[in-house]
């Protein structure tokens, strides 16, 4: 679980993975202690390819960025201006390294446990939450989400069915109009617009 939390004396072997998806491949930096070193996840994929990309503007908040795909991947196709967040030092560094690698500009990331440090609010919230930190920090994502969206703005979640989709489905509904627009091997993509 070191992918989630503190890692710097974790020892570093950088490598760079190539990504193809929604028609144009990218290259990442990745290293031991971030999530999905290897590839981009089944998840990650299943949810860029199912978010309404031309709805997508103004800000944007990535929760749990890990090494920056969500955010380099939208900020190449759209204009809107994307942020990413994320507890895991190491993830960071390597985001804004893909940043520049993959010459993208309006993207930033910082380091903030869940929304520590965030203190504006978004058009849009996306999030791969991680799961494996447990359920409470999963939830402080999603469902603290809504202090963080404009009175119209909407969070999309990708979640794993056999890792609490439905469960989570029923307890985002008590804030917000949540469904599901995207079944995938397993995977749920919701969105989720305050009520």
């Amino acid at each position: 679980m070191a992918q989630y939390f503190e890692n710097v004396n974790l020892k570093s072997n950088l490598n760079i993975i190539k990504v193809h998806v929604l028609g144009q491949e990218y290259s990442f930096y990745t290293d031991n202690g971030v999530f999905s070193k290897s590839k981009l996840d089944f998840g990650t994929r299943t949810l860029l390819e199912n978010l309404p990309i031309s709805e997508l503007h103004g800000r944007i908040l990535d929760v749990g960025c890990g090494y920056g795909v969500i955010d380099i991947i939208l900020g190449k196709i759209t204009d809107a201006v994307y942020e990413g967040i994320d507890v895991n030092k190491r993830a960071i560094h390597l985001a804004e390294m893909n940043a520049k690698l993959n010459k993208i500009n309006n993207v930033s990331f910082y380091e903030s446990d869940t929304y520590s440090q965030v203190n504006k609010k978004y058009n849009y919230i996306i999030t791969n939450p991680p799961i494996r930190a447990g359920k409470d920090i999963v939830y402080d994502i999603v469902m603290n989400a809504r202090n963080h969206l404009e009175s119209d703005g909407v969070l999309y979640i990708v979640i794993r069915k056999e890792q609490g989709a439905k469960s989570m489905i029923r307890d985002l509904m008590e804030y917000y109009q949540a469904e599901i627009i995207c079944r995938n091997k397993g995977f749920f993509v919701i969105k989720c617009i305050l009520r």
